[in-house]
């Protein structure tokens, strides 16, 4: 009866253990948040996307994919029914693309937000809202691989001119020309080297230069140096001529006044009396062609005029 009862306690604890476990995983897993639903409309490949698949607003676990299936209503279209955290800032503006984790191949839900339209976006299960999915990465990437594959063509094509024979003879040309003007190079710097190694003396040189010219600014700019000592005496050199010729034309002007006051008047008479003896030379001339022979036997006597002995009244001409 002891085993017997010893057995039925331990099966007991066993019993109660597994139930106290069960309820405890079943306690702790159970998903408590409230989600709501929202309609993915994609029109691209969803490859690598399944059921409960997790759902991330820019990389923060919101939710889980609830079922994937076509759009009947429109051909070719793909609905992706999610459940979305009540919390997450979904608005009008929000919008969701497909990423995958790693290199495994699985694909997720990513959502993002343009933030053109911060309105909150409502949806519920009676009502369920529709957001837009767009390509992902690796989608534009299949969109853009034909131009993708002709740029790599022409890229290779380029390579391969460029490793063609012609490009390879000038590139070593070019290779050489280059060896030979760092020879060139080389050789004047050999060159120079002398010229470079007297640079210290000559700049010691210039330097003593420099030292004298600056002695000799510097004895030039003394107040009594010889310069400035000069330079004092052309100046009292040039007031000396200054008022010289100021006493020259004193003089001048002296002189002037006193020609004019005695001159000009014995100059004006001159010039009345030969002003005088032409006017008689004037007339001798004119008595002279009128009547030659008053030369000889001296002027014509004049007639009396009216009121003077001898005058008489002409006769008058008969009508």
């Amino acid at each position: 009866m002891e085993n017997k009862s010893h057995a039925f306690w331990t099966g007991l604890f066993t019993i109660v253990l597994v139930l106290a476990i069960a309820f405890a995983v079943f306690f702790f897993n159970v998903d408590r948040t409230v989600r709501v639903p929202y309609d993915l409309i994609a029109r691209t490949n969803v490859t690598g996307l399944f059921t409960d698949a997790a759902v991330r607003y820019r990389g923060l676990g919101v939710g889980k994919v609830q079922s994937i299936s076509f759009d009947r209503s429109h051909p070719g279209q793909i609905r992706i029914r999610i459940l979305v955290d009540k919390n997450a800032p979904m608005t009008h503006s929000t919008f969701a693309t497909l990423g995958f984790q790693g290199v495994t191949g699985i694909a997720f839900v990513q959502l993002d937000d343009t933030g053109t339209d911060t309105a909150p976006l409502a949806s519920s299960p009676q009502h369920v809202a529709e957001v837009p999915m767009r390509p992902g990465l690796f989608e534009q990437l299949q969109q853009r691989g034909d131009v993708i594959l002709k740029k790599f063509e022409r890229l290779s094509e380029d390579a391969d001119k460029f490793l063609s024979d012609d490009m390879r003879n000038q590139i070593m040309d070019t290779t050489k020309s280059l060896q030979g003007a760092a020879d060139g190079i080389a050789t004047l710097a050999s060159q120079v080297q002398p010229v470079t190694a007297q640079l210290p003396q000559t700049l010691k040189q210039i330097n003593t230069t420099l030292a004298s010219t600056n002695q000799l600014m510097q004895n030039l700019n003394r107040p009594d140096g010889p310069l400035v000592t000069n330079l004092n005496k052309a100046g009292k050199a040039a007031e000396e001529a200054g008022a010289a010729l100021s006493d020259m034309n004193e003089s001048l002007r002296f002189i002037t006044a006193r020609v004019g006051f005695e001159a000009l008047p014995r100059f004006y008479s001159f010039s009345d009396d030969v002003s005088a003896a032409a006017r008689s030379v004037d007339r001798a001339a004119d008595a002279f062609s009128t009547n030659p022979r008053s030369v000889l036997f001296g002027a014509p006597k004049r007639e009396p005029g009216p009121g003077e002995p001898g005058f008489t009244w002409p006769a008058k001409a008969a009508h």
